[in-house]
């Protein structure tokens, strides 16, 4: 059984604060809720393809 939050890959994610406006949050919220993953996974992807579209 894999314990929630355990890296499938061995790397460990870094920790980080972060303010988000709370009509943002909420519209995140709802988003991953419609995909069926969690909000900080959802930001997390979103993130990581914005990040490399830039790059």
């Amino acid at each position: 059984m894999r314990r929630v939050g355990s890296p499938a890959t061995g790397i460990a994610k870094q920790l980080i604060a972060i303010r988000l406006s709370p009509r943002l949050l909420t519209a995140l919220r709802s988003m991953a809720a419609k995909q069926g993953k969690g909000y900080q996974t959802l930001i997390h992807e979103l993130l990581e393809n914005a990040a490399s579209r830039a790059a």
